[in-house]
């Protein structure tokens, strides 16, 4: 499951051997009013074909993966840039969450890619817009608002045993400083599913066997 506003082409250098994986990309579908992350994962869930999968989901698509594995078995769920309970969630949107700041972010300039990028990856992209025009390819406001306010409202207080948590050491929308128990990717971003790729090819696959 890719994070916000990213499509699936995030994933496009995640290369696991065909011999012993078979991959399946979900995609984000635009929120029914009023429908909050946890009714929004059990609809999720009827994109799922097989049983006991291993759900992986980037970013924001990480707390959705995990709402999804609270509706059906699963084997185990990695999360990659993303937070596994309210408390590592940064100060920033700890405070949007009591002062409901978040609601007069400016998410009507959408179509701004730069702006789009920085509610995604948390990172400035004037040199790299075409690239990440690729990767950002669902410009709806509604859904981004959805998005952000389902992020910064999220409660859950523990997270499953059977959560794997992949974090960059210098990812600047989830900080490492609020965040425990994971393993770290050295000089990895919130962007490190896709410039950090060979390292998940080398590691991936034994994250999900052991």
């Amino acid at each position: 499951m890719p994070g916000m506003a990213a499509g699936v082409s995030i994933f496009e250098y995640i290369k696991l051997p065909k011999n012993t994986f078979e991959c399946y990309y979900l995609q984000w579908k635009t929120p029914q009013k009023g429908i909050g992350l946890a009714a929004y994962a059990k609809e999720m869930c009827k994109e799922i074909i097989h049983d006991n999968p291993v759900l992986v989901g980037v970013s924001f698509g990480g707390l959705l993966v995990q709402e999804m594995a609270k509706h059906i078995a699963v084997r185990k769920v990695i999360i990659i840039s993303s937070i596994k309970k309210a408390s590592e969630l940064p100060k920033k949107m700890l405070f949007a969450r009591y002062t409901k700041v978040h609601k007069l972010l400016p998410t009507g300039l959408i179509n701004n890619v730069e702006l789009l990028a920085k509610y995604a990856f948390g990172e400035t992209v004037t040199k790299r817009l075409a690239l990440y025009e690729k990767y950002l390819d669902i410009r709806d406001k509604h859904y981004i608002d959805w998005c952000i306010d389902q992020m910064v409202n999220w409660k859950q207080k523990e997270c499953a045993e059977n959560v794997i948590h992949i974090q960059g050491e210098k990812d600047t929308v989830f900080p490492l400083e609020n965040i425990k128990d994971c393993t770290i990717v050295k000089n990895g971003t919130h962007t490190m599913i896709i410039h950090r790729a060979k390292w998940f090819n080398e590691h991936l696959p034994t994250i999900i066997l052991e």
